[in-house]
């Protein structure tokens, strides 16, 4: 069992092209987003487990005890394999934490994650412990909010109860686990995420573990190796959608004018394939050459995704805005609102960013300037962690 208190965190993810088309058998290519989730996992003698989640505001705690008497009532593994949570085990989980049968919202979804996540991982030596997460992921905005929680808290477990190794040596502040390790946290980080999602892609969590980017297509997920990190502008327009509906719109739409729906739906996968060339070729040698290509990509793959009707007035203003700047933007995920992404070149004038910055939060949306194909989960000392995050947790 671990000894020590330590740190993880884990991305975010954007789509950068393929939304919708995906859904189509398409390629969709994903990549890591540099706003993180953050988890400190310390051990106590108090014979407790406490978790804080200060951005929903929840803090619960059980005695260990109390938690034991739960493992009976789940089926965690089959030969050594994670099982996919049942619907009666997560209604006995609900009735312990004191939430109703039909409870979808934030704060029952996380706690049922955790709970869940910290029976099946640490079955055979319930561990006492205080965990806090902080993100600086909105959630609901599709940006994988949910995965970089169920990743770190896979991570955080899997190390605590000895299941993976705790690579921090003296003196060194940030590690990965190894390819194996990280696998298994992938797999239980998919668990957690199927206790809140029901049926979800893997995409998220495979960002939030692996980091850089990925291929999905039909089910199959395959890392890209080499990946560059990109700046941009991410842009929150705070309008709120339904994946659902729009999804069934897309394919009303197809259903209705394949002839010309499906060749859309055929230039988004080569855009898609096109772009991921262009990255590899980054790796080799990095060009300003590219970022032209990259921008055109944004703006065709935006076009391409109001002619399949899942644009907004909000995302429009937003590409408006950046293109007044001399900025190539385009929404990211489901559309319909949600969340937009805006290319920056490495030395775009920050005067430039600035002004655009601004104003897009003149239009009530919610602006971070970030950048994309960075690391995966990462376990940290918690002395090494970012002076704002230290700062929330030193106030828990």
């Amino acid at each position: 069992m671990m000894v020590k208190e330590v740190a993880v965190s884990a991305p975010g993810k954007v789509i950068l092209h393929g939304e919708h088309a995906v859904v189509h058998g398409k390629v969709a290519l994903a990549v890591s987003l540099n706003l993180r989730t953050f988890l400190r996992i310390r051990p106590n003698k108090n014979g407790k487990v406490l978790i804080n989640l200060p951005n929903i505001g929840t803090r619960l705690s059980w005695d260990v005890m109390q938690l034991q008497s739960l493992l009976s009532t789940l089926q965690v593994r089959m030969n050594d394999e994670p099982i996919s949570p049942h619907p009666k085990e997560m209604e006995k989980l609900k009735e312990f934490a004191g939430f109703s049968k039909e409870s979808v919202d934030t704060e029952s979804l996380a706690v049922l994650a955790f709970l869940f996540l910290y029976l099946s991982i640490c079955e055979r030596d319930l561990p006492s412990v205080d965990i806090a997460v902080w993100s600086e992921l909105p959630t609901g905005a599709g940006l994988g909010s949910s995965a970089a929680y169920s990743v770190c808290m896979a991570a955080a477990l899997l190390t605590t109860s000895g299941q993976i190794s705790c690579p921090l040596e003296d003196g060194i502040d940030m590690a990965r686990w190894t390819v194996d390790e990280l696998n298994l946290i992938n797999k239980w980080a998919f668990q957690g995420e199927k206790v809140i999602h029901g049926n979800p892609s893997g995409v998220d969590n495979a960002v939030g573990t692996w980091g850089g980017a990925l291929r999905y297509r039909a089910g199959k997920i395959t890392t890209l190796n080499r990946v560059p990190t990109l700046k941009i502008l991410l842009t929150n327009t705070k309008v709120p959608r339904s994946t659902k509906i729009l999804v069934a719109g897309v394919k009303k739409k197809i259903l209705k004018f394949p002839s010309i729906m499906n060749p859309v739906l055929d230039s988004v996968d080569a855009i898609s394939s096109l772009c991921e060339h262009v990255l590899d070729s980054m790796v080799e040698t990095l060009s300003l050459e590219h970022y032209p290509v990259l921008e055109e990509l944004f703006d065709i793959n935006q076009h391409h995704l109001n002619v399949l009707g899942v644009g907004h007035p909000s995302l429009d203003r937003l590409c408006e805005v950046t293109a007044s700047h001399g900025l190539h933007s385009k929404l990211t995920g489901a559309g319909g609102g949600g969340c937009g992404i805006t290319l920056l070149r490495p030395h775009t004038d920050s005067s430039v960013v600035e002004a655009a910055k601004q104003d897009l939060k003149s239009c009530g949306f919610e602006c971070w300037e970030t950048n994309i194909g960075g690391p995966g989960v990462l376990l940290h000392t918690s002395s090494s962690l970012k002076a704002d995050v230290r700062q929330v947790f030193e106030g828990l």
